[in-house]
């Protein structure tokens, strides 16, 4: 197998263009590949500076978990920093975890903040939501989102060899005038399943909750919906300082 390295995005498509598969820190796809044979080549973007990008507001698909730290949004650095051991994390990459894994575990914490893709393809570059972006596969060549005022992250650990722990997050968002809280955002993975909701904000712990269960988040076991009932009066109360 040859892996090709572009430093550029041009380079990059190009790549693509001639049937390079995407590998990213090769976490995911290396077993599949002893198993089922290795493609001609492979793609990485480790040398694309596009998709390195560490910013308060934007982060590199190719970026590496280790990368994600406390000048990101504290949904996001948590999210990645409970991602596998530390070795894992010092491999594999945002773009592989939110495209080519089936746990998905940056997903909550990237819906909640809103984020949206910049996907690579041989022939074009463009922007599109997450739901697209998880369903499509492409590329990943980067988030991008607002800062939001005040976010909140939690992962209940569950039995070894079971389904994949219960993950909770949300953020609270500022209004039109980028001055006071305006939505809250929240996104649930239980088992392989994500799901995210939004409402006004509101001081009202109760009266959002309320807002929440006439949502598809109803649905959710009670374990589920009591985590989630937690998370949104913390970072409501949090929210309610700033």
């Amino acid at each position: 197998m040859q892996l090709r390295l572009p430093a550029s995005i041009s380079e990059a498509q190009q790549c693509l263009a001639e049937g390079a598969v995407p590998i990213g820190g090769a976490t995911l796809v290396w077993a599949a590949w002893q198993r089922d044979g290795f493609p001609e080549q492979a793609v990485s973007l480790r040398n694309v500076p596009e998709a390195n990008v560490v910013g308060s507001e934007e982060l590199g698909g190719a970026v590496l978990l280790h990368r994600v730290d406390t000048t990101l949004p504290e949904v996001l650095h948590r999210a990645a920093s409970g991602i596998g051991t530390g070795a894992v994390r010092r491999t594999a990459t945002v773009g592989g975890n939110i495209v080519g894994s089936t746990l998905r575990c940056l997903l909550p914490a990237a819906l909640v903040l809103d984020a949206r893709a910049t996907v690579l393809e041989p022939d074009s570059v463009y922007d599109t939501d997450l739901t697209e972006l998880v369903t499509k596969r492409p590329l990943l060549l980067g988030l991008r989102w607002r800062t939001p005022l005040v976010t909140g992250y939690r992962k209940v650990e569950g039995e070894a060899g079971g389904p994949p722990p219960l993950v909770v997050a949300a953020a609270v968002h500022a209004d039109g005038d980028g001055n006071r809280p305006g939505q809250l955002r929240v996104a649930v993975r239980d088992g392989y399943e994500v799901l995210s909701e939004s409402t006004p904000f509101d001081t009202d712990a109760d009266q959002v909750l309320h807002a929440l269960e006439r949502t598809d988040l109803a649905a959710l076991p009670a374990e589920a919906r009591e985590q989630l009932r937690e998370q949104v009066t913390d970072v409501l109360a949090r929210a309610g300082q700033v």
